[in-house]
Parts: C-alpha cells; sequence; structure tokens
C-alpha cells in the first residue's frame, strides 16, 4: 500500500466516532514503535514531521524512513503529514517532496491573511492530490519552533469557521478549546489538586467544539498539542536526574470524548518524547556501562510502542479501523 491522504480515513473516523493518532517523528526508532503498534492493532496512522523535524533529520531521511515503515505494514493505511507547516513555500517542498498532507498554520495571522495564506497553499495541494489541514485560533505552549505565550492564546471563534472553511478550502481544520503544546500544558494555578495533591488541569472547552460541530457539520477537526503527559514518565524521569516539575497534559477521558464527536485527528508528540526519555534514562541508571546505542534505544523503542498501543485503544478508539 501506498502513502495515502487522510480524506477517506477522516470520513470513516467522523461516521465511527474515533479518531485517528498523528504521531510526531523524528528517527527510525520512533517511527519503527509506532507504526509497530499500529500495524498489529490494525490502526490508520498519520506520521507527522514538524519543520524542526525536517531540520534536525533532513526531508529526505524522513520520507525514507516512512516509505519503509509502508512497506514494512502493507495492512494498514499511512498518511505522511506535515505538521505546523509556517509559510507556502514550507508547504510546497512537502508536497513536491512526497508528503500526502500538509497543514499550513497562518493562525496567528489577522483572519483574513490566514484566509490568504490558506487558500493559496489549498490550490496548490488539491493541484497535486494532497489534502490541506488549516487552524483557527491559537493554542499557547512550546512545540519545536512553535512558540505562544499564555496571554496570546485564543480559542476559536465559532462563528468564523464556515466562512473560514469556505474561503479557503481546506479539507481539515484544528481548533483551539483548550489544549496547548509541550509537556506543560497548564500552570499551577491554572489546576486544582485531588485527593492525593495532583494537579488537574481545567476541562476542554467542549462547549465550543459542539459550536463548531454544528456549524461544519460532517467536518473533520482537529486537535493540536493534545499529549496526556503520563505522570508515569515524568516521575521516571525526574527520579533519574531530571528536572521537570508540574509538567502535565490533557487528561485522556477527555480526549477520548473528543474523538467520539467531530474530531478525527489528534496530535500526540510530548508523550513520545517522555516515553523515550524516561526509558532511556532508567536505563543509564541500572547499566552505566552501556554505551552501544542499540543497548538503550531498543527498550526506548519498546516503550514508545506500549504508549502508542494504549493511545489506539483506550483514547483514539481507532484499533482494527484499518
Amino acid at each position: 500500500m501506498a502513502l495515502v491522504t487522510s480524506k477517506e480515513m477522516f470520513r470513516k473516523a467522523y461516521d465511527g466516532g474515533y479518531a485517528i493518532g498523528a504521531f510526531n517523528v523524528n528517527n527510525m526508532e520512533i517511527v519503527q514503535g509506532i507504526t509497530e503498534a499500529a500495524r498489529d492493532l490494525e490502526a490508520p496512522l498519520i506520521l507527522q514531521v514538524s519543520k524542526g523535524a525536517r531540520a534536525y533529520a533532513n526531508h529526505t531521511y524522513l520520507v525514507k524512513l516512512v516509505e519503509a515503515a509502508v512497506a514494512e505494514c502493507p495492512n494498514i493505511p499511512i498518511v505522511l503529514h506535515l505538521d505546523h507547516g509556517p509559510d507556502f513555500e514550507t508547504c510546497k517542498s512537502c508536497i513536491d517532496g512526497g508528503f500526502t498532507s500538509v497543514m499550513i498554520d497562518a493562525s496567528s495571522k489577522p483572519f483574513a491573511e490566514n484566509v490568504e495564506i490558506t487558500k493559496k497553499v489549498v490550490e496548490y495541494a488539491h493541484d497535486h492530490g494532497v489534502v490541506v489541514e488549516a487552524e483557527l485560533g491559537t493554542l499557547a505552549g512550546i512545540e519545536d519552533e512553535v512558540k505562544v505565550a499564555s496571554h496570546e492564546a485564543s480559542y476559536t471563534h465559532p462563528e468564523e469557521v464556515e466562512e473560514f472553511v469556505s474561503k479557503t478550502g481546506c479539507d481539515s481544520l484544528a481548533i483551539a478549546i483548550g489544549t496547548s503544546h509541550g509537556a506543560y500544558k497548564f500552570k499551577p494555578e491554572q489546576c486544582t489538586r485531588n485527593a492525593d495533591g495532583i494537579l488537574v488541569p481545567p476541562p476542554l472547552r467542549f462547549d465550543v467544539l459542539e459550536e463548531v460541530t454544528k456549524r461544519l457539520p460532517g467536518f473533520p477537526i482537529v486537535l493540536h498539542g493534545s499529549s496526556s503527559v503520563p505522570q508515569e514518565f515524568v516521575k521516571k524521569i525526574n527520579e533519574y536526574g531530571g528536572q521537570m516539575p508540574n509538567a502535565i497534559g490533557v487528561p485522556e477521558d477527555q480526549l477520548r470524548q473528543a474523538a467520539r464527536s467531530a474530531v478525527c485527528k489528534i496530535n500526540i508528540d510530548s508523550d513520545l518524547r517522555l516515553a523515550m526519555t524516561a526509558t532511556i534514562r532508567e536505563h543509564f541508571a541500572n547499566h552505566p556501562g552501556d554505551f552501544d546505542p542499540r543497548q538503550y534505544l531498543k527498550p526506548a523503542r519498546q516503550a514508545i510502542k506500549d504508549m502508542v498501543a494504549h493511545k489506539i485503544v483506550d483514547v483514539l478508539g481507532c484499533d482494527h479501523k484499518a
């Protein structure tokens, strides 16, 4: 099976009440861990690459890694997606270079400028058989080169979505309903604490999602910044020398609720990094004499696979949907 677009994937997900996992990739072990989990669970999959990942690993290496995953996982559909394309030139480069889906993120621009930039990308992408994700509303947090202060974040305005989709022709829309980029999605003062003293983040704005869904019936919605920041990984990182106080993510039950509605794509990046880093830190603490990268990357790859399998089954609900 060759790389596919997300068009049919999203139609099935919308009708079926589940979401597709969009996992960020940076190297071979991450690609392997994600795709092996999806292959074993017969789950459709989106592998996404950020501008930062292209700068780190090189566009060609990443495309070839994903093509290798497609060859190794012929039973599942796989999309290669550009995450947070900052401009037309980056999107064009990815479209010309083998990607089947791109995101143009002009959400920080005024509405009219966002429409203009997005429409230009859509026209080029559609001419080349590629689909486009756009964004309305601005998420706080840090992801690679995307840095938005909390006071600059803004929820999506539902009254704008119909005009935006109509004028741009985009194929899916990322909205802001309270998720955030990175491992520090909420400040402690934004949260409450449960009986065990664990920080509990504020709930997502499902009222905004519901209103957007009413205005765009049948249209696929995307959630960025949707890692749950599993506390077992945070604890392990801190236990073995790391410094990640008050790292907190989006509760998985809220993500599952979103996946049952119009949300067809849920982005997960930080959880991959946490799983990998926690496992490597633990390995070096227990095996200080190891220096062969295979010795510590093999368990790290397995940790990613296990975590992705959990997301597919318990959060996204897309197992056996290939």
